[in-house]
């Protein structure tokens, strides 16, 4: 049951991330069928909450409420860990926060979730939750936090990782990308999806923090090719070929490979066997049509290039995945 979501502040809060977790959780879209959330953001510590831009957010100090919650989030803020060990949290060392990781730690054993949303993850580490665990952060701060914390399996690779009980994510965007996980997860794709069309953000986003180190996409003076791309994912039953793509948009085939990779990072061909992965899931989770039918209609042909594709994406087979999310999510 994912029903009550409480975010924890710290000072010195970035308000991307605090708004990311707003909007996923706290925004009310039931008048598209679409589940509410008890949501409710608090003080992780007693001292008034200042963002990093210099203005305070008024939220009460009530970590009671930590203890019924069903998700925790804890979005960017304060600074790193000192080097004694201690945590800062923007105005230097504040023994305060202890109460706030014991919070945190009775959480995880009693089966919550506590989600990290970028440096959040340095919090977590100070509760002792990363400790023999995969989890990442900013690629900036990586290398800190394994530092830091020796015992924690970071990846600096990933958009997010998903450990189960302690869920962390990468800087800024990703943050989006591991609330509609965490949605999609409890709740089905159907949920997750609608939230996405609603933000106007892809309701998955393939790939790791590698490909948003120091690699700006070249300049281009040709149009956009978002045209072309809901398009191919309204035919994803089709043949799609390099040639048919390319005449569709009056370019040379090798213009425009070029241009497809500029703007979606990858080949046209990874991108059309991502989405018809993704296209595939939402029928293994909403439909009992067979392999081969799922195959057919997502335009892998065949239920054996469906579990080929399947496994590269999603590390797990079609029918595995089936097991797992096929059931009715409870009703909010």
């Amino acid at each position: 049951m994912l029903k009550r979501v409480v975010v924890a502040l710290m000072p010195l809060t970035e308000q991307f991330e605090l708004g990311v977790a707003c909007e996923v959780f706290g925004f009310d879209r039931s008048d598209e069928g679409l589940p509410t959330y008890d949501f409710s953001l608090i003080a992780g510590v007693p001292q008034p909450i200042r963002t990093r831009v210099g203005y305070t957010i008024d939220v009460p100090h009530d970590l009671d409420r930590l203890d019924t919650a069903d998700l925790i989030i804890v979005p960017a803020g304060g600074t790193e860990a000192a080097e004694d060990g201690s945590y800062v949290c923007g105005i230097g060392y504040n023994p305060s926060i202890e109460p706030l990781l014991a919070k945190l730690r009775a959480a995880v054993n009693r089966g919550a979730m506590v989600a990290s949303l970028c440096n959040g993850a340095f919090l977590l580490g100070q509760a002792g939750l990363l400790d023999g665990r995969p989890c990442t952060t900013h690629w900036r701060h990586s290398a800190s936090l394994a530092a830091k914390y020796p015992l924690a399996q970071v990846d600096p690779n990933v958009l997010y990782v998903d450990d189960g009980s302690v869920l962390t994510s990468a800087g800024t965007a990703a943050g989006i990308d591991l609330c509609l996980h965490i949605v999609r997860k409890y709740q089905g794709s159907v949920v997750a999806n609608g939230i996405a069309r609603r933000m106007v953000v892809p309701p998955h986003r393939d790939g790791g923090q590698a490909q948003f180190v120091t690699s700006p996409l070249p300049a281009t003076r040709t149009e956009t090719l978002a045209p072309l791309l809901d398009w191919m994912t309204a035919n994803l039953h089709s043949e799609l070929t390099i040639g048919r793509l390319a005449a569709r948009v009056n370019m040379s085939a090798r213009t425009f490979a070029r241009k497809f990779a500029a703007e979606t990072g990858t080949t046209p061909a990874r991108w059309l066997n991502d989405q018809r992965v993704l296209a595939a899931q939402q029928l293994l989770e909403n439909s009992d049509l067979p392999m081969d039918s799922i195959a057919e209609v997502v335009g892998f042909g065949n239920a054996a290039a469906l579990r080929q594709h399947f496994v590269r994406l999603r590390c797990t087979t079609p029918n595995s995945y089936r097991r797992t999310f096929r059931a009715t999510p409870q009703p909010a």
